[in-house]
């Protein structure tokens, strides 16, 4: 989609779309999140097979990654997002009836697979609506997402502690997404953005360039900082910190809401410092929160060490997707697409090897790890220039 001047209500109606499905993205997986110590519970699961049941979840999205960048790119962002839309909630209803470990592992490989075609396809109707303003605001739309999880948490805290099921609670997020679905399909970006002939043909595949290697590199670091809170946050606390029961999402509440805050003002910090600067910032800010959770894993500084964790890993991945759509080399959802692939390798291995890490040793040393993975985000921003 060229970049044409559209009159302001028309672009707000767009940005308004775009951002309700960044809204069913996230309350999907918050909900599933939100749920993962009564799973565990439910199906007697220890640490270490519940990190291998995890590894299910980024196994699909990778399975599925290149190809939902070419179905998007070959259908267009707003039909495959329609599409996603539905069956990703479906996904969630599937796991709320799991009554063994291998129904479980089933269903969060079609959980990770259809959870990757809303990804990039919601990417991409960011990518072209960001492109109608000619300015940062792709991290609001990720902020959305956040609310979302926020939500999510909230939500699932509240259903946890008055026993209703997980069934109940996936389905009443089912019909809820489909509500946001039906009212807001006719304001969803008509066409992509079409990369120009002189610049870079259509392609099935084009070979990245190092920056969008590099911009994979810290959506790599990043996200295994994220899949670790989503994953393992709630399990943290109820493991490390000890809180009273109606407290173990504290921590991952915690995250989600500094993550929504993070997102929702990373675009003026990027428009006023650049995005490569806000980057760098960020992952001295997840180091610092790691840390700070790790070395003293009392309840409020375990709630401010992962409000650091949530708002430091905020902008990172919103700003490199950004970035990669904005690239003349490659089609914009091929390049969301890459460093997407490259960036849930993160999600593939890191909740997992924290649930190994923390069998061999324990849950700080786990932790710790990902404290070095985050500032290391900071010195890969340093080496990343724009092509």
């Amino acid at each position: 989609m060229s970049s044409v001047s559209l009159p302001r209500r028309t672009q707000r109606f767009y940005r308004l779309a775009a951002s309700s499905f960044f809204f069913i993205h996230g309350i999907v997986f918050s909900s599933w999140a939100s749920r993962i110590p009564d799973v565990k519970s439910a199906l007697s699961l220890s640490d270490a097979q519940l990190g291998g049941v995890l590894f299910l979840i980024p196994a699909g999205q990778l399975s599925a990654m290149m190809l939902s960048g070419w179905l998007v790119n070959r259908f267009g962002s707003r039909k495959m997002l329609t599409i996603a839309s539905v069956i990703y909630p479906l996904a969630l209803v599937l796991l709320g009836f799991v009554t063994t470990k291998f129904q479980l592992m089933a269903a969060l490989f079609v959980f990770g697979i259809t959870s990757n075609l809303s990804n990039i396809s919601v990417n991409t109707q960011g990518v072209g609506v960001e492109k109608l303003y000619n300015r940062s605001i792709m991290a609001s739309f990720h902020g959305m997402w956040s609310l979302a999880g926020v939500v999510g948490g909230l939500l699932g805290a509240w259903m946890a502690a008055h026993n209703i099921s997980t069934q109940e609670h996936f389905l009443m997020t089912f019909f809820v997404c489909m509500a946001i679905l039906l009212s807001m399909y006719s304001s969803m970006l008509p066409r992509d953005r079409k990369i120009k002939v002189g610049d870079v043909r259509q392609k099935t595949f084009v070979m990245p360039s190092l920056y969008i290697a590099l911009l994979g590199a810290m959506a790599f670091c990043s996200m295994s900082c994220e899949g670790t809170m989503y994953d393992w946050s709630s399990v943290y606390f109820m493991q490390v910190v000890h809180p009273a029961d109606n407290l173990i999402r504290a921590g991952y509440i915690s995250c989600m809401t500094a993550m929504t805050i993070g997102r929702f003002s990373a675009d003026f910090f990027a428009t006023r410092f650049g995005s490569t600067q806000v980057i760098k910032g960020s992952g001295v800010i997840l180091f610092t929160g790691f840390v700070l959770a790790v070395l003293f894993p009392s309840f409020y500084a375990a709630c401010i060490g992962f409000f650091l964790v949530g708002l430091g890993f905020s902008s990172i991945v919103p700003l490199c997707y950004s970035l990669a759509g904005k690239t003349t080399r490659m089609p914009p959802s091929m390049a969301v697409a890459t460093v997407s692939t490259i960036g849930f390798f993160g999600f593939l291995f890191t909740p997992p090897l924290i649930g190994f890490i923390s069998q061999a040793t324990n849950m700080r040393v786990a932790f710790f790890i990902m404290a070095c993975a985050g500032l290391s985000v900071s010195f890969v921003a340093a080496k990343a220039k724009a092509r």
